[in-house]
């Protein structure tokens, strides 16, 4: 096409393009244009992940030694903190409340000390789970990675956390008379089945926490009722005796009870399978499986907001 202008020259025009009219979905459809930041597929998201699983690890060990650096006593406050929340509640409800009915000392002790550790082990993850991704926000919009790696490598150094307790715990178990016998292998499926309940509660709680971070303001009050109404500090058949059958159903089937009766059970001489729900191991693994993959497709779905805002 040309054009006259007015001293006699010609011009020639630029010719339509094949893009006129195009909206921008059209045109970045036409260009295999992609979002950026797009959450990519569920499949190709754990392949993501498997490939960042150094991160996870490394960061995980990071921030396990880097929680007590100021410290003097450093890295034994890992043990030493559950060891005195068991302390105390030992003295006002072992002592003061009298909440060891139905078990003698040697018994009790060892179950209020595994009770407080495996429990801290599902809170520490859930209130690390809540700050995830609100607590490194410089880090999720700094670099691109699957954000699920932020809550699973927080997960992980709970884990890496009560592991170094268990030590404690097999000390207390052994000073009040139970040794170690084929029963104690149980701790390990016990303890992976809480570990993958916790990533998915984890995950979940990271998504929420994502968008209301006055949620970790809230959890503290969510996760101490929890604990007083899991058997933490008294076995739930005896205490609740009087009760109504289906409260006590309720209670025990309740997966931090479930976890913690799985360690006792293995782990003490004098807490037998009489103390635990039918079909306990059953249970133990259907929560970690639900409560597992709901988390994770839960928190994958929202992944290209993490940052965002």
């Amino acid at each position: 096409m040309s054009d006259t202008t007015r001293d006699g020259a010609v011009a020639l025009s630029k010719p339509p393009s094949a893009d006129d009219g195009l909206s921008a979905a059209e045109l970045a459809a036409k260009y295999g244009l992609t979002v950026s930041g797009a959450r990519p597929g569920l499949l190709e998201y754990i392949r993501q992940l498997r490939g960042r699983r150094h991160f996870i690890m490394a960061f995980s060990r990071a921030k396990l030694t880097a929680q007590y650096s100021q410290a003097k006593l450093g890295q034994l406050w890992q043990v030493a903190t559950p060891l005195l929340n068991a302390a105390v509640y030992f003295l006002i409800f072992g002592l003061i409340l009298g909440t060891k009915k139905g078990m003698t000392q040697d018994v009790f002790i060892p179950f209020l000390v595994t009770g407080v550790f495996v429990f801290t082990f599902t809170q520490s993850s859930v209130m690390a789970g809540v700050r995830a991704i609100s607590g490194n926000l410089g880090l999720v919009r700094a670099l691109h990675f699957p954000r699920a790696s932020l809550p699973i490598s927080f997960s992980l150094q709970q884990l890496q956390q009560l592991l170094y307790s268990m030590i404690v715990l097999v000390a207390v178990t052994v000073a009040f008379g139970s040794y170690p016998r084929l029963s104690w292998l149980l701790v390990v499926p016990a303890l992976a089945m809480q570990f993958f309940f916790n990533t998915g509660l984890a995950l979940v709680m990271a998504r929420l926490g994502a968008k209301t971070p006055d949620l970790a303001q809230l959890m503290p009050f969510v996760m101490r009722t929890w604990m007083y109404a899991s058997g933490v500090m008294f076995s739930i058949p005896v205490m609740l005796a009087s009760k109504p059958a289906w409260i006590g159903d309720v209670l025990q089937y309740n997966p931090a009870a479930i976890y913690m009766d799985l360690i006792r059970f293995a782990m003490i001489d004098g807490y037998g399978s009489e103390n635990l729900p039918s079909h306990v191991w059953a249970v133990g693994l259907a929560w970690s499986v639900l409560v597992g993959i709901v988390g994770f497709v839960y928190f994958w779905k929202a992944e290209e907001r993490y940052g965002r805002g």
